[in-house]
């Protein structure tokens, strides 16, 4: 007897194939979209993009000093003010017990506590590679790591670091340009072996797990899982290895290689931000923007943004900041601007695109991580306002996470410190 068929209830994201023990989320199919846009069950693409500026932003020109949405524009955010109803500032939020160092980068996506105790600090998982768990399977890349830095955002359940991409040039390479057939092949066959070497080592763990005890069984069931989740990356990943790559008709870039150039850096890895999401390769991006020691090349700085940020309230080096943080900021509206031009099924990317825009130091003279400069742009909140929070009773940054995987369509309450969604953000 052949199976019954899929009916429309059952056709949403917890919808899962299930075959050998294997759980695999179905993708967003096009065949099912007339059926689920007539019963009014199409949910629009969404998408999160995460930058971190390590060095902070001077707070007395980000933050604006009345809440609500009648607040008078801050000079960094007077840069984005064609934007003024299409984001929403936010202060007042921190990390608990993320303590006052540039260790809180760290921290900065997974909200894991006490990070400046480098003994025994074991990492948690990034928000982006918690919802990368559930729908990175619906694209090429589940996620995209980006750095200027050397080092990235995103942590793996295990609390591994993911390594980023920091070359423009490799990561044009990785999503739009088709490897020679020898190399598809070669790819292909990486594939096989590491499901091959996957089914012989699951073997092996199962014959031995009748000798084990109580809580080496746990182990070995926490093992099991990690062995299911890789095998079902290997097989998305082998089926997208069979699908030709998105065609563009921007040219490959060119690498930065001037260590200071912090803007010339930034606008290389937006511009590809922009292309990788107007393709649909991914809908999960971390961004760490340069934070450097080296002056960078902008007219009227002469002294490194590192030394700069650690200003001291000296006028001189305020002024400089001031310069190098509006380029900074500039960028972030060049960002904006080609996401809201660009048109995606009726809307424009911007509207499908949660940009967050944030440092993991609130103060960075003081290196407090205090009172957070955040900005959320896009992805269809009820924007234009100022949410004012009281940083002595400061609500974890991780109820805006909580706030972004609702809007990603996951049924989380919680996320880390977090324990709940935050306050006053409301979907459009």
């Amino acid at each position: 007897m052949s199976p019954a068929p899929l009916t429309l209830p059952t056709l949403t994201r917890r919808t899962f194939l299930r075959a050998a023990g294997v759980a695999l989320a179905l993708p967003v199919l096009e065949s099912l979209q007339p059926r689920l846009f007539a019963a009014g069950k199409t949910p629009a693409i969404r998408r999160a993009l995460f930058i971190c500026t390590p060095l902070g932003v001077h707070p007395a020109n980000f933050f604006p000093t009345v809440a609500g949405r009648d607040y008078a524009l801050t000079p960094y955010l007077e840069v984005l003010k064609d934007f003024r109803n299409d984001f929403t500032v936010m202060s007042g939020l921190a990390h608990p017990e993320v303590g006052s160092t540039h260790d809180s980068i760290y921290s900065f996506l997974t909200g894991a506590p006490h990070p400046e105790i480098r003994a025994g600090f074991r990492n948690s998982i990034s928000v982006d590679q918690f919802a990368a768990e559930r729908i990175g399977g619906q694209t090429r890349f589940p996620s995209l790591s980006l750095s200027a830095e050397g080092f990235g955002l995103s942590w793996t359940r295990s609390g591994a670091l993911v390594p980023p991409d920091l070359y423009p040039s490799n990561l044009f390479a990785r999503l739009f340009l088709e490897g020679r057939p020898d190399e598809v092949q070669a790819q292909a066959r990486r594939l096989r072996d590491g499901q091959s070497i996957l089914d012989t080592v699951r073997e092996q763990a199962r014959r031995l797990q009748p000798t084990l005890g109580t809580r080496d069984r746990e182990k070995m069931d926490e093992y099991f899982t990690s062995v299911r989740e890789l095998e079902q990356r290997l097989v998305t990943n082998e089926e997208w290895s069979k699908k030709p790559k998105p065609k563009v008709t921007a040219a490959p870039p060119q690498n930065n290689l001037n260590p200071a150039d912090l803007i010339g850096k930034n606008r290389l890895l937006f511009d590809l931000i922009h292309l990788a999401l107007q393709t649909d390769s991914t809908r999960l991006i971390t961004m760490l923007l340069l934070g450097t020691s080296l002056v960078p090349p902008i007219p009227g700085v002469s002294q490194g943004h590192h030394d700069l940020s650690h200003h001291g309230q000296d006028p001189a080096k305020l002024a400089q900041l001031k310069t190098v943080e509006l380029e900074k900021m500039k960028t972030l509206r060049e960002l904006l601007e080609k996401l809201h031009r660009t048109e995606e099924q009726g809307a424009t990317l911007l509207d499908r695109t949660m940009v967050f825009f944030s440092s993991n130091l609130g103060n960075a003279s003081n290196h407090s991580t205090r009172n957070l400069p955040v900005l959320l742009a896009g992805g269809g909140f009820k924007h234009g306002q100022h949410l004012a929070f009281d940083p002595k009773n400061a609500p974890p940054l991780c109820n805006l996470y909580v706030s972004l995987l609702q809007r990603l369509g996951l049924e989380s309450d919680r996320f880390s410190s977090g324990t709940g969604p935050l306050k006053g953000l409301e979907m459009v």
